[in-house]
């Protein structure tokens, strides 16, 4: 019997990223993302971010399925991180602009504020 690992997640809008520090404490924070058909986690975020700087260092992290407030309506499960760019990227941000209307408006804000996105990419392990 084989078990749906992404089930929880499925018709989900948040997503809890759990991060870790250098101490190994974790930083929890709720992400929109969209789970593409390749089974991988798309979340965007500012470059400049903690999170980016901490996976950067340490591609280990945790995801549960959260309500906007980071509560957590699932189970942990341990993934890895990656930042793409390229065609992965632009996929995953075409994704994430049909399933979330409020995203188109934070696309122009971005290109107004000139700030720089980074897209990760989050597998189950």
């Amino acid at each position: 019997m084989t078990t749906d690992r992404w089930a929880p997640f499925r018709n989900q809008k948040y997503l809890n990223l759990e991060t870790f520090k250098r101490d190994g404490r974790g930083v929890k924070t709720p992400v929109w993302f969209v789970l593409r058909e390749n089974g991988a986690f798309y979340v965007y975020t500012k470059a400049e971010s903690w999170k980016v700087k901490r996976i950067r260092k340490n591609p280990r992290v945790r995801v549960a399925p959260c309500d906007m407030r980071g509560n957590v309506t699932g189970v942990w499960q341990d993934a890895s991180a990656q930042i793409v760019s390229g065609e992965d990227e632009q996929a995953a941000n075409r994704l994430l602009d049909r399933k979330y209307f409020l995203k188109k408006f934070f696309n122009v804000m971005t290109k107004l504020n000139r700030h720089k996105r980074a897209m990760l990419k989050i597998e189950l392990v």
